[in-house]
């Protein structure tokens, strides 16, 4: 079969997802038609509705878009049949029923923003960074009834420098993503739908490592805990830059948000936790066994500053405590 008489689904959402998708389409495959999440309502009263990244692309290129509400809902499910997709591909998009991720003769594999089985889940870049892993990657793996549980195809790795925040790997990431979502289709059209994975289960076996998940990022998961040591913290702190952002309350009531960091290797010699200090125009709070300097914050309803520009506004700041 050419690639060209391979009907393929796209799946996905956010920036993340287009790079694949503009991948496909500029390579030459048959791209049928688009899913994605319904237009989202944004601005102060909510009345403006945004499409999706990928949507605008798909709309660009005149390709045909679907935006259930429900996956499992009839009418969807019957507009997705009749595009005859033999091979549907997922980036960075929701949980599919088995009615969805087994409609095309050659089955629907995901592009997943982490070396698998670790990572699994909805954030795994975001965790990679907390963790403090100084390598992630890419796997492209088929659908299965779990999440993120189905037989691998294949992976790329990624290295993560120790200055690197989450949005230099999410680049990395959304590149070498797309490099593995050409390849992956390359050898499943060449091999007629028969193309070689491995059962994650094989993998476990072997490395006999314990299983990092990567859930969901909420608010309250933002919240640094300066109890822990500072290269906890550090790491804390870049897998949430620049956003969602990692967070503390002061003593005096103010959510401040912290975007950038540095470890100083500096000891507290005893201060608690949280405690906050300015030397000549820098920012410091301590942590259980070290300073952390603060470059970049944001105030409650301010703009994001240096701490030096935090400084000017805050003369009091010694009497104050993060928590």
């Amino acid at each position: 079969m050419d690639k060209k008489d391979l009907r393929i689904v796209f799946m996905g959402t956010p920036e993340f997802a287009v790079g694949s998708l503009r991948r496909l389409v500029e390579g030459g495959y048959n791209v049928v038609g688009v899913v994605t999440q319904p237009d989202r309502p944004v601005g102060r009263h909510q009345n403006t509705l945004q499409p999706s990244e990928v949507k605008e692309y798909a709309v660009a290129n005149n390709i045909p878009v679907l935006q259930p509400v429900k996956m499992k809902d009839a009418t969807f499910l019957e507009q997705l049949r009749q595009w005859r997709a033999d091979l549907q591909v997922v980036v960075a998009f929701r949980m599919l029923p088995e009615a969805v991720w087994a409609m095309p003769r050659w089955g629907t594999f995901n592009v997943h923003a982490a070396l698998l089985p670790q990572y699994r889940g909805a954030a795994p870049i975001n965790w990679a960074v907390i963790n403090g892993e100084t390598e992630t990657g890419v796997t492209t793996f088929f659908l299965d009834k779990d999440i993120d549980t189905g037989r691998i195809i294949a992976q790329k790795h990624f290295p993560i420098p120790d200055d690197a925040n989450v949005e230099y790997v999410y680049d990395g990431l959304m590149k070498l993503g797309a490099d593995i979502c050409i390849e992956t289709v390359d050898k499943i059209l060449t091999s007629d739908g028969h193309i070689e994975s491995i059962d994650q289960s094989e993998i476990v076996g072997q490395t006999g490592t314990e299983l990092k998940p990567a859930p969901k990022i909420f608010k309250e998961t933002c919240r640094i805990n300066w109890d822990q040591p500072a290269k906890k913290v550090y790491d804390f702190v870049r897998g949430l830059s620049p956003y969602p952002c990692a967070w503390t309350k002061l003593s005096d009531g103010n959510t401040l948000k912290i975007i950038e960091s540095q470890k100083t290797g500096q000891a507290t010699d005893g201060r608690r936790p949280g405690e906050i200090r300015e030397q000549k125009g820098r920012l410091f709070i301590a942590c259980a066994d070290q300073w952390l300097e603060i470059g970049q914050l944001q105030l409650s309803g301010k703009k994001r500053m240096d701490a030096r520009s935090f400084l000017n506004g805050n003369h009091e700041i010694d009497r104050l405590m993060a928590q």
